[in-house]
């Protein structure tokens, strides 16, 4: 199987685009649910958040609180480190398992995991080819606002802490430009889907 990673900057579209791949057949893994996944009770990676972050980082019922969490460490580059340290490892393992082992043990020629920090945690070299999604940072803003109830200077703080879109569409091998309908996507990914399936 081919591993293919799919990423781009906040409120790109990556999500929409990866059910996109879903559905034309493509096996799909997202790392922000497997992240979510790794912290829940009984797991060795929230017993590591306690221990690091306290009780601040966790919520009423005792989960861990994404909201909370990202605040902590937004402005505080040891503790997003420490975070990422704790969290990535564990991450990574699972999704190198669901590559080595098809989901439902039925070969494809590739298949897709959506990472958003592919480029930051130096792992585009561990994939065989890597999709971008992106849009202006006007549209990121108004959508990132929207969708996070953000104010429009937290939304740009967001904007300026991630990796630009160019640097991104620089190591790609593919770009989906997700500004336009979603119509006008969806052709761009099922392009990108026909041209995997001739490289695969």
């Amino acid at each position: 199987m081919q591993r293919i990673a799919l990423t781009g900057g906040i409120a790109t579209g990556k999500s929409y685009v990866l059910a996109r791949f879903a559905a034309l057949g493509a096996p799909v893994i997202d790392a922000d649910r497997v992240a979510r996944e790794v912290v829940e009770p009984g797991q060795p990676a929230r017993d590591a958040l306690r221990a690091r972050f306290g009780p601040a980082a966790f919520d009423a019922d005792d989960r861990v609180d994404r909201r909370r969490l990202a605040a902590l460490v937004f402005d505080d580059a040891a503790a997003r480190a420490d975070l990422e340290a704790i969290v990535h490892p564990p991450v990574r393992a699972v999704i190198d398992d669901w590559f080595r082992n098809p989901p439902g043990g039925v070969p494809h020629p590739f298949g897709i995991a959506c990472i958003p920090l592919l480029f930051e945690t130096g792992r585009a070299a561990d994939f065989d080819c890597v999709v971008v999604t992106a849009c202006s940072p006007a549209t990121q803003l108004a959508r990132l606002t929207a969708r996070d109830g953000l104010s429009l200077e937290d939304g740009r703080k967001r904007l300026a802490a991630q990796l630009p879109t160019g640097a991104r569409t620089a190591g790609a091998d593919f770009v989906i430009r997700t500004g336009g309908s979603f119509e006008e996507t969806d052709r761009q990914v099922e392009r990108i889907y026909r041209a995997l399936e001739v490289r695969s």
